[in-house]
């Protein structure tokens, strides 16, 4: 991987930090350029304060974009992200609300709260998508309509599971969350 210039001024914790960042940002495929512009110039400001943003951060971008392209070349045609979409989809057919990619779970609850006669919440957050993205597990939260946490054998939970499951997405209940297995391969286009 070719190093973008300017980044060995920083020392090797924060280079890699930062282009660790950069990619999970990108991968994701929920942010924008705008917001991922954003996010690292606020890293960049914080974790190596001598260095240009406006010359870093399109540096970083472009180091990732052009390693997921490299990576993407090999990925099959229904990925596992995709895979999810569809259940995402479904879920909401069947009446749930689902939000994607929040910055926490009060965005969520607005969004149960304002919806008219939910079935329930399936959420998950920036961060969990990061996790994903390096750990290949997503955590999905699942709500009943007054916000409560599903709990073990519960038929919405049994539903969604039987759902993801059934999509070739290995998911479990524990401790709260849906632990869902999938390798995070999400085409991107900025």
């Amino acid at each position: 991987m070719n190093r973008p210039e300017g980044l060995p001024a920083v020392d090797e914790r924060t280079a890699r930090e930062l282009r660790g960042l950069a990619r999970v940002l990108v991968r994701s495929g929920y942010a924008d350029h705008a917001a991922i512009t954003a996010a690292l110039t606020e890293a960049v400001r914080e974790d190596a304060p001598s260095m240009d943003p406006a010359t870093l951060v399109p540096l970083l971008i472009g180091e990732a974009v052009i390693d997921l392209n490299a990576d993407a070349a090999g990925w099959p045609a229904t990925t596992g992200p995709d895979r999810l979409d569809a259940v995402l989809e479904e879920l909401e057919r069947r009446g749930l609300v689902v939000v994607r990619y929040t910055s926490d779970h009060h965005d969520a609850r607005q969004a149960l709260e304002a919806a008219g006669d939910p079935k329930g919440l399936v959420f998950f957050t920036d961060t969990d998508v990061w996790h994903a993205v390096d750990f290949g597990m997503l955590e999905l939260k699942l709500w009943h309509p007054d916000t409560a946490n599903v709990a073990p054998g519960e038929p919405l939970l049994e539903d969604v599971l039987s759902l993801l499951n059934g999509n070739d997405l290995p998911a479990v209940f524990d401790e709260g969350r849906i632990e869902v297995t999938l390798d995070w391969q999400r085409r991107v286009t900025l």
